[in-house]
């Protein structure tokens, strides 16, 4: 049922463990890294759990080539040296990818979402990662602060380029705080609360924290880093590596985990328990004059001339006037009422216009005036 759920981006069964599931030894382990980490594959595949690694991919927009553009000595020096930095790091994961694949394990890579151009970090991180049709995605958000990492809604909108581009949604790493804050806002992120949930939260129980929303489980739980993880004590320490390596679970067993990768799918919406319903839309107490261009019901006398007689009162006299306009000149009248917000009343076929309508355009009159309507029927 897990699997089945999960493959369709349905909610995950009940049976997920939100407490030490690593002690569970039928549970798939993932490690993920990044360009700084050492550690050996050969040894790491020896741990029959670990099914997969996520690497490091891109980081932000991709790093300055024309150094020698710059005039400034000593910020082309700075240049030069983070453009070598960047095809190191690009080359390094290229190289990890190819023997960690070979090695039998699946792959995946994350974007360290930063302020700014979320479509071009997307074409960034595709450009970067090349992701084949079996390479895991996901999108990095280490914090709910658009000054240093990128927004909410600028991932929304990463989220959809790579859907666009890849035909597959990325996973969405975020810490716990975040997470419930998508969770508890999932009307305003459509997109982004539906992503398959990367949870990083170092607790042994995440059960009380964890951000349900439209997530019934995580599709990954990082348990491990080096936030709690010592020499001498670590949740789960992976043969060829050392403690600064992440470590991560997932809800089902290897050859489950296997069959679900790269995920790539949206979870089902779980609409809020205080989800406005048609009943709740307020009233408006200022209605806008429209009309419509309906034929008059049979039984309606229809008009000779097709035009409105209307008596409106004169200012200075107090006296009713009488104004006749064609339908054409009725609906630039009607356009331009919208502004002013007419009130009116339905009788029949008049048309009341109140005294309260006769203020707003500073016309004053003690009796209620009508409007006749035979060509345009009905005003709302």
């Amino acid at each position: 049922m897990l699997v089945a759920a999960l493959l369709t981006g349905g909610p995950a069964s009940a049976t997920s463990e939100f407490r030490s599931a690593w002690e569970n030894q039928q549970r798939a382990i993932i490690l993920d890294g990044y360009e700084q980490n050492s550690f050996n594959l050969v040894e790491i595949v020896k741990d029959p759990r670990i099914a997969a690694f996520i690497h490091k991919g891109s980081d932000g927009l991709p790093a300055n080539y024309h150094c020698n553009r710059i005039a400034d000595q000593m910020q082309q020096e700075l240049c030069k040296r983070i453009w070598r930095n960047y095809s190191v790091s690009r080359e390094l994961y290229q190289t990890r990818r190819q023997l960690a694949k070979a090695l039998g394990l699946k792959w995946g890579a994350y974007h360290l979402g930063r302020p700014g151009k979320p479509i071009d970090q997307a074409n960034h991180f595709i450009d970067y990662t090349d992701p084949a049709a079996d390479e895991l995605m996901a999108i990095d958000i280490e914090d709910n602060d658009p000054e240093k990492f990128m927004s909410l809604q600028d991932a929304q909108i990463f989220a959809e380029h790579v859907k666009f581009r890849t035909g597959r949604y990325p996973v969405l790493y975020t810490n716990g705080m975040t997470a419930r804050y998508i969770a508890d806002h999932r009307l305003e992120f459509p997109i982004l609360s539906r992503l398959p949930l990367w949870y990083a939260r170092y607790k042994s129980d995440i059960a009380p924290h964890f951000p349900k929303g439209n997530w019934q489980d995580y599709a990954l739980w990082q348990f491990t880093s080096q936030n709690n993880c010592s020499e001498r004590n670590c949740p789960y320490r992976p043969p060829g590596t050392s403690r600064d390596i992440d470590v991560n679970i997932a809800d089902m067993t290897v050859t489950e985990l296997k069959r679900t990768w790269p995920f790539g799918g949206l979870v089902d919406a779980v609409p809020p328990d205080n989800l406005p319903t048609p009943r709740d839309k307020p009233s408006y107490q200022q209605p806008v004059l429209v009309a419509s261009a309906e034929p008059l019901p049979p039984m309606a006398k229809q008009a000779v001339d097709k035009t409105i007689t209307a008596s409106v009162a004169d200012k200075s006299s107090g006296k009713l006037g009488a104004r006749y306009l064609s339908v054409d000149a009725l609906s630039l009248a009607l356009s331009k009422s919208v502004s002013r917000q007419f009130d009116h009343s339905y009788e029949t076929l008049l048309f009341r216009i109140t005294t309260a309508c006769l203020k707003k355009t500073n016309v004053t009159v003690d009796v209620s005036d009508r409007i006749r309507h035979p060509a345009l029927l009905p005003f709302l």
